[in-house]
């Protein structure tokens, strides 16, 4: 299942740990949530290969933590309107569908300049920075939809 509405998602998870995605051309963020959905924690990068590869990897991460479901950031354009990053993500999440777990697809319009400017503001060097700035970013995407599922 994949999904854009919190209500969805929400209902095909009692609680559980949840895996946050932030999905580019050339790595994938990632990012776990506790199984109460209170924080979201940066994980690990993974740098884009065959997507066969790709996947391989997912499913390590998935299996390692006992993921419940899956947030995977939507690069909105600033209107709204989805663009072709936003139709590169959905194929991405429908994809992945076959790993048997829910997903729900997030506006992460603002998350690697949210992230960007906390790290700048904590005199976090440019190496650096670019180091940690997907997992970041998959950490508050994920932080935004588990803030979400908690007030529902």
């Amino acid at each position: 299942m994949i999904t854009d509405k919190v209500s969805e998602f929400i209902q095909s998870l009692q609680s559980g740990i949840l895996l946050g995605l932030d999905v580019g051309s050339k790595t994938i963020g990632t990012a776990f949530c506790d199984d109460r959905w209170s924080i979201a924690t940066p994980h690990r990068l993974i740098k884009r290969s065959k997507f066969s590869k790709d996947k391989i990897k997912l499913q390590e991460i998935i299996a390692h933590r006992a993921t419940k479901g899956i947030v995977i950031g939507l690069p909105l354009n600033l209107d709204g309107s989805e663009s072709r990053r936003s139709q590169s993500s959905r194929a991405f999440a429908k994809n992945i569908t076959d790993l048997g777990l829910p997903i729900l697809v997030w506006d992460e319009r603002w998350s690697t300049q949210a992230v960007e400017r906390a790290m700048i503001d904590n005199d976090v060097s440019r190496a650096k920075r670019a180091m940690h700035i997907d997992n970041g970013a998959a950490a508050y995407i994920l932080q935004g939809a588990i803030d979400a599922l908690t007030n529902i």
